[in-house]
């Protein structure tokens, strides 16, 4: 049981790092993010801010320990920005070989959900 709330809150702290460290650029509207997500991928520039504040409070959201629903609703949302990060950069042709750092923040995300629910599992048996 140890070692999984020890891995766990491994994966979980480098997946919640990862989106907020992304967050932060975006809720700010820097000058990357506008070049990025506005002229890049086309997104318009007022949905930058939106979306780094989603993926702060849902950052913070798989973090607090409890509220099991909405740790739910948190993983879902971070992970269809990943989701639509992904298809937006192959949408517009981006080479494979350039999005395929994409693998990082959903595996450390897909790890962090499983781990999440291992150890929701075992607190239920003991």
């Amino acid at each position: 049981m140890k070692t999984i709330k020890i891995l766990y809150w491994v994966f979980t702290a480098l997946f919640a790092a990862f989106m907020i460290f992304s967050a932060t650029g975006n809720i700010m509207v820097d000058e990357q993010s506008v070049k990025f997500l506005g002229d890049y991928l086309k997104y318009p520039v007022y949905f930058i801010p939106f979306i780094g504040w989603a993926k702060l409070l849902g950052s913070i959201a798989i973090l607090v320990p409890g509220f099991p629903r909405i740790k739910e609703w948190a993983y879902a949302g971070l992970f269809f920005d990943l989701a639509g990060a992904t298809y937006s950069l192959l949408a517009i042709g981006t080479p494979a070989s350039q999005v395929a750092g994409m693998v990082l923040p959903v595996a450390l995300g897909s790890a962090s959900y499983w781990l999440y629910h291992k150890k929701l599992k075992q607190s239920q048996t003991h």
